[in-house]
């Protein structure tokens, strides 16, 4: 083996320097070539340089789009996209009144490979219409899916099970991963929160001074959330709030 020392190589002419085939230009120890130099970088903005043990290449990590439907639509898949998870969120139960509220919608996610799919229904379930007064049904809240491949079913209202007790949550169903939405309150003397989603809790309680807390700031809560009940037995608990379908976009 042969040592050159230099501070400089430049090629005798144009721009490359040419190995002859059966030589191997080595860099402290590396043999540089096309699996251990890095790609080049231009039009890769976004990108990470991820290995495969044998080569390195630039690859999008982590979703590159994010499809949301807060009402039923169709999902057609964009050009390019191989893999989604899928998060979805059923509708959340309605409250009544002296503490008793509603439970939240179930929650469900799952991975699934889209290449052999051009689009699909995503059905969003509403939330419960039917917050009432004091012992009253508050009503159920409607079912979330994304196709055939998962759903999670809508919590239950006030007292839509027991008498006085609040609405149990629903279930997620055929994800890699389903979960109970949270129960409500059962009675007691003044209001409770409505049940909560994975995304967050039901509307703000309130004291007698604003007795009408719940129902006024009734939209103004997590996705899938249980209606919070009115207070004691003279105000309307909350509708329950509407679910969602995510769908995270993975090339």
């Amino acid at each position: 083996m042969s040592n050159v020392y230099t501070n400089e190589l430049d090629a005798a002419s144009g721009q490359s320097i040419l190995i002859p085939s059966g030589y191997n230009l080595s860099l402290g120890g590396t043999i540089l070539n096309s699996s251990s130099i890095p790609p080049d970088p231009e039009d890769q903005a976004g990108k990470f340089l991820v290995s495969n043990n044998t080569d390195a290449e630039f690859k999008h990590i982590g979703p590159t789009s994010i499809s949301t439907f807060f009402n039923s639509g169709t999902w057609t898949r964009p050009q390019g996209i191989n893999r989604v998870i899928v998060r979805v969120v059923g509708g959340g139960g309605g409250g009544s009144g002296h503490s008793e509220s509603a439970g939240a919608g179930g929650y469900a996610e799952e991975v699934i490979d889209v290449r052999g799919i051009s689009s699909v229904y995503c059905t969003v379930g509403n939330g419960s219409g039917s917050g009432t007064y004091y012992s009253g049904n508050g009503g159920g809240g409607g079912t979330s899916s994304f196709g055939n491949y998962v759903s999670a079913s809508g919590g239950l209202g006030a007292n839509q099970t027991y008498q006085h007790c609040g609405g149990l949550g629903g279930l997620g169903s055929g994800g890699n991963l389903n979960l109970y939405g949270g129960g409500g309150i059962g009675h007691m003397n003044y209001m409770g929160h409505g049940g909560g989603s994975f995304f967050g809790s039901g509307t703000m309680s309130a004291h007698g001074n604003w007795n009408q807390g719940a129902r006024s700031s009734q939209l103004k809560a997590a996705r899938g959330a249980g209606g919070t009940s009115g207070y004691q037995r003279s105000y309307q608990g909350a509708n329950g709030m509407a679910g969602a379908v995510i769908i995270m976009e993975f090339v």
